[in-house]
């Protein structure tokens, strides 16, 4: 992976669509994670008042307004990167795996939804589905990162509270929407079968990652 520590926005932009799929945190492959190739300036911090900073975390909204990439759970339910030159293959084979919903289901009514709101943070829909009771949320998140993790979700970005003089506090959330509404249709249905899409992203796989064995990249893919 990359021998040069990364330091800002712009760089970590450019090493996304070099590689084409980049986790955010370190996820057991050795140095393929935006974490693991930012430098120690990027990290979580924690301040002397309680506070903390954090560069690469704040990057993530930049990166997606900035690049127009993919970001969701999509690495074994893990969150990363997708480069906009990647994800038709990525969401061709990936909903080969994770078939549409079938009507009625509770994945279904998230997507009818969302498709009607355009977008939305995740409490938001997880309110609008009716997933208010008590323990719903654990719930209501699994079925989001089956979604994610099939190409049928994506975060369009973040979205962060501000305190009393305007600023930004805290860790942001997740504004949903489906790749359709954020890259057109024509980004999620190549004209590739799924088959040809993974031969594909393995190809780009073992280019990236040279020294992991075929069998963890094929886990990965799913």
């Amino acid at each position: 992976m990359k021998a040069e520590k990364i330091h800002t926005c712009q760089e970590l932009i450019d090493y996304i669509g070099q590689v084409g799929f980049l986790p955010l945190l370190a996820m057991g492959v050795s140095g393929w994670s935006a974490e693991e190739v930012a430098d120690e300036d990027c990290q979580y911090t924690r301040l002397p008042d309680g506070g903390w900073e954090w560069p690469l975390w704040e990057w993530k909204g930049p990166i997606l307004q900035e690049s127009g990439c993919a970001y969701g759970k999509f690495f074994q339910r893990k969150a990363g990167f997708i480069s906009r030159e990647w994800w038709p293959d990525f969401c061709n084979y990936r909903r080969s795996l994770y078939p549409q919903p079938e009507e009625g289901s509770i994945e279904e009514i998230i997507l009818v939804t969302l498709k009607e709101y355009g977008s939305l943070i995740t409490r938001k829909l997880r309110a609008a589905c009716g997933f208010t009771g008590p323990k719903m949320r654990s719930r209501f998140d699994a079925y989001l990162t089956r979604l994610e993790m099939g190409g049928y979700i994506v975060t369009e970005d973040f979205v962060y509270p501000h305190d009393r003089h305007g600023r930004e506090y805290g860790w942001g959330w997740s504004l949903l929407t489906t790749p359709e509404a954020l890259f057109g249709r024509e980004a999620c249905h190549p004209e590739r079968t799924p088959e040809e899409s993974r031969q594909r992203l393995l190809a780009q796989f073992r280019s990236i990652l040279p020294e992991v064995p075929e069998e963890a990249i094929d886990a990965l893919l799913r």
